[in-house]
């Protein structure tokens, strides 16, 4: 279907804007205008509120990184979700996910632990992915003093889907049990190429162009790197065992396809799965319900499913 008027009008006032697009940026520039995108236009009133927000450090894979908790105005004990955001894994912070994570804490009654991972290219892979094992591993013992029961997940957007995917595979691997996984519009598979890449690539907020841009970044100054592996592509992994999953993805997204195949192979790994397409939506949506009534309705649904998974 046509995408959302909502997004189009948005999408229109980012055009007109006329900064260059992220591929013909810095990692530095690209940083700020999406800083700019996601916080300095955004009115903090509006955010979802939540009991309390604590910055922290927990582990990485070399040396501590940033972290942030959200607890809930809800009772205990809760599920933990640990949150990596997206940006392709050059761009994105802590800052620039507030709203997810308090989304996520405040609509699954959740305690959320949103990690600042290692980014490109300063930090190419598998750096940040081995930032992200680590701080799960580490919400995994320290789940007495977070939600205060049992249940960890992971959730993260776009290229925070793939390290997402990446350590619930890890995690089944060393014997952590996870209640669930929630990816969103998620990269899953950098070595194989699909219809969406080339249906949507151009016109709709997370381009071509910038993919490849985002792919340079992140493995382009490396040699002799297989794209298969699970660490970068978690299609190519072993999916069974898994923890359940909700999978979202955007009609008019070139990741859509990626999505897409994932929640596929996860079904057919025997990994109980939620998918769901949302028409007229693009890349990005998860942060445009302010701009947009249909794409807030989608991040509505897209985290009743995940509470479900998470409260049964």
């Amino acid at each position: 279907m046509p995408i959302d008027p909502h997004l189009a009008g948005l999408l229109e006032l980012i055009a007109a804007a006329g900064n260059p697009p992220m591929s013909e940026s810095t990692p530095e520039q690209a940083r700020h205008g999406f800083r700019m995108l996601t916080v300095d236009l955004r009115d903090p009133a509006s955010l979802p509120q939540v009991a309390s927000v604590e910055d922290i450090t927990v582990p990485g894979g070399d040396g501590p990184r940033q972290a942030r908790v959200y607890r809930p105005v809800a009772e205990g004990p809760l599920p933990t979700i640990v949150m990596f955001h997206g940006g392709g894994f050059v761009i994105g912070d802590l800052d620039t996910h507030d709203l997810t994570a308090r989304t996520l804490a405040t609509g699954c009654d959740a305690v959320v632990v949103s990690v600042d991972y290692r980014l490109a290219p300063e930090h190419p892979w598998p750096a940040g992915v081995e930032d992200a094992v680590a701080a799960t591993r580490w919400a995994a013992s320290s789940l007495s003093t977070l939600g205060g029961d049992d249940r960890l997940a992971v959730a993260g957007d776009s290229a925070g889907g793939n390290i997402s995917a990446v350590v619930a595979q890890a995690m089944r691997d060393e014997g952590v049990p996870l209640a669930g996984q929630l990816l969103i519009y998620p990269v899953t598979d950098m070595a194989g190429s699909y219809a969406s890449h080339h249906e949507n690539a151009e016109g709709y907020f997370l381009d071509l162009a910038t993919m490849i841009w985002f792919d340079e970044q992140y493995v382009g100054q490396l040699t002799d790197v297989d794209k298969s592996d699970p660490r970068l592509s978690p299609l190519r992994g072993r999916l069974d065992g898994l923890a359940p999953a909700v999978v979202v993805v955007a009609e008019l997204d070139p990741l859509r396809d990626d999505g897409l195949a994932y929640a596929e192979a996860l079904s057919a790994a025997g990994v109980p799965v939620e998918v769901r397409t949302f028409d007229g939506m693009i890349h990005g949506f998860a942060d445009m319900g302010r701009h947009s009534p249909a794409a807030q309705a989608a991040v509505e649904q897209t985290v009743a499913l995940f509470r479900k998974v998470l409260h049964g």
